[in-house]
């Protein structure tokens, strides 16, 4: 004869509140949602993120080229930004990538055909872009590049 172990009723109303108990406390503890920064999506719009506080600061007319670089999951990638600025304002902008890998190029590609709509006609100040065409690791090296430019402009 098999005999099992039958919990009485209140213990097994004890164990019932301890899981659910312990469900609601590991609930607590999940992760939230975070970007990976891996571009997989098909995303084909564009979003300038945040565009910052306007700005106080004047630069002088010209244009102004720099570096930045970005890191994605397996190599460091360097894009090369020009700007050139009118009233503060950027009227147009150029950039170019020597990526290493292949999802690199897609990705650079991808931000170089739609970084002139996010950014031409903007106050330079209200520019952080945080994603262009599905491309967001691009924008980190076209921010970073985009503060040295400032930094050069200022007047």
């Amino acid at each position: 004869m098999i005999r099992t172990a039958v919990a009485t009723r209140p213990a097994r109303a004890g164990l019932t509140l301890t899981a659910v108990a312990g469900i609601a406390l590991l609930a607590g503890c999940a992760p939230a949602a975070t970007d990976t920064g891996t571009d997989t999506s098909a995303d084909t719009g564009s979003d300038s993120g945040d565009t910052g506080s306007s700005g106080t600061a004047t630069y002088a007319d010209g244009t102004y080229s720099a570096q930045g670089s970005y890191a994605t999951p397996e190599s460091v990638e360097t894009i090369s930004v020009t700007v050139t600025l009118e009233d503060d304002v950027v009227t147009s902008v150029e950039v170019s990538g020597d990526p290493s890998r292949p999802e690199s190029e897609q990705y650079q590609g991808q931000f170089i055909g739609g970084i002139s709509d996010v950014v031409e006609g903007q106050d330079i100040d209200t520019i952080s872009v945080s994603r262009v065409a599905g491309s967001s690791l691009t924008s980190e090296g076209f921010n970073q590049a985009l503060e040295t430019i400032k930094s050069e402009a200022i007047a």
